[in-house]
């Protein structure tokens, strides 16, 4: 292990930044561009901060390539990290503790500290080396990311600022993998948060009314909970598919209700579904609409979040960027493992517009802690990361202009 010698720069880099509690809801990112000002001196790059929401920045460092009018390279991650339960914690989740196996213990360990730190540190090594980039590669750094970006990334990418970054290709977050292999995303499934309104006739607790909210209730939650059966079944009946290529359900709220003896006006309940790449959205939400209609008069979804189908990276010889990073994984014996992202990341707003995008983290042979108690991430992994994004920016910058 790496503990015995003396620490890496860049481990420190990396742990310096994972002392900024940058933790949501409320956060204060003026520390995370301080300490990524301190950064771009270091490094010898011009850095922009540009302000699309006050108080939600998104910096941008930019290591100009030889040929700048050729659409440029996006690195981006996020500044922003979950809410921690600091009880729950072996170690102080905002003191990147680092044990005597060289496992870094904090919130933003995996998700995703790490992948902001080794795009900077990767980009060192090559300039220490005298390498020169076709390509312009762009590191981002954005706000809000983990409660949606709706202010961060989402609005970032309709702005001239970022459309005078001429970006050609992004990448982005993937996870954590316990087995050898390393983890691929070119895709990424439709989040929808939706309020199923059940009204019904009120009265006192000791009546049995007609068409009552709970009536209604019984049966949309009857309706989506056996859909959420036969995607489970689906899904553990066959090997080849990821939690990506099915549709997730679950009950997330139950809202309403005055008091234990007056039967509510109103009962609503809250659904987070995740729709995959391959579902009809017009037949789906056709579908929940007749659950409603089944449930009775004024039962109504709500959509808190409805997010448009988006086309997916794709994996294919016509794709210079993708065989780019395939053929420098392929040198450095990398196991890739595509798959859809079951979760949300930024990569959507940007396959949104049009661009091409992978989500992808080194972090093979790593427990998937990403959100959860006790996130680590082992020094020697993160260091073995720098080394692949070496390359990988290296294949990825040097892509070939398309041949007229």
């Amino acid at each position: 292990m790496s503990s015995g010698r003396v620490e890496e720069a860049a481990v420190a880099n990396f742990r310096e930044y994972l002392r900024i509690p940058s933790v949501q809801p409320d956060v204060n990112y003026g520390d995370c561009v301080a300490f990524l000002k301190k950064q771009a001196v270091s490094l010898g790059l011009p850095l922009k901060v540009y302000s699309v929401v006050s108080g939600k920045p998104v910096v941008v460092l930019t290591w100009e390539g030889s040929e700048p009018n050729l659409p440029s390279v996006l690195l981006n991650s996020h500044m922003d990290v979950v809410p921690v339960f600091p009880d729950k914690w072996t170690h102080d989740p905002f003191s990147a503790y680092k044990d005597k196996n060289g496992n870094i213990f904090a919130r933003g360990a995996q998700d995703m500290k790490c992948v902001g730190i080794q795009y900077l540190e990767a980009v060192r090594q090559l300039m220490s080396k005298g390498v020169q980039l076709r390509r312009t590669v762009h590191i981002s750094f954005v706000p809000d990311e983990e409660i949606g970006g709706k202010d961060g990334m989402a609005k970032f990418i309709n702005t001239s600022d970022f459309l005078g970054l001429n970006v050609g290709f992004a990448l982005d977050e993937g996870m954590a993998e316990p087995s050898d292999q390393f983890p691929l995303f070119y895709g990424e499934r439709s989040i929808w948060h939706m309020l199923v309104h059940c009204p019904g006739t009120t009265g006192h607790g000791s009546a049995l009314l007609p068409d009552t909210a709970g009536e209604k209730v019984r049966i949309i939650i009857d309706h989506f909970m056996d859909f959420r059966e036969q995607e489970k079944k689906k899904l553990d009946s066959d090997p080849s598919l990821t939690l990506g290529d099915v549709t997730t359900v679950n009950l997330t709220q139950l809202k309403g209700g005055v008091q234990s003896n007056v039967v509510p006006p109103e009962l609503v309940l809250v659904f987070d579904v995740r729709l995959p790449v391959t579902v009809d959205h017009a037949e789906f939400e056709d579908m929940v609409n007749r659950w409603c209609s089944e449930a009775g008069p004024g039962t109504y979804v709500e959509f808190e979040q409805k997010e448009p189908k988006v086309q997916v990276t794709k994996l294919d010889s016509f794709n210079p960027w993708w065989l780019a990073f395939k053929s420098a994984c392929d040198d450095m014996k990398l196991e890739l493992k595509p798959a859809i992202f079951p979760g949300g990341t930024d990569s959507r707003y940007v396959r949104g517009v049009g661009l091409p995008a992978l989500g992808f983290s080194p972090m093979n042979k790593t427990p998937v802690l990403g959100h959860d108690h006790d996130e680590f991430l082992n020094e020697d992994v993160f260091l073995k990361g720098i080394d692949i994004y070496c390359q990988i920016i290296q294949a990825i910058g040097n892509v070939a202009s398309p041949k007229k």
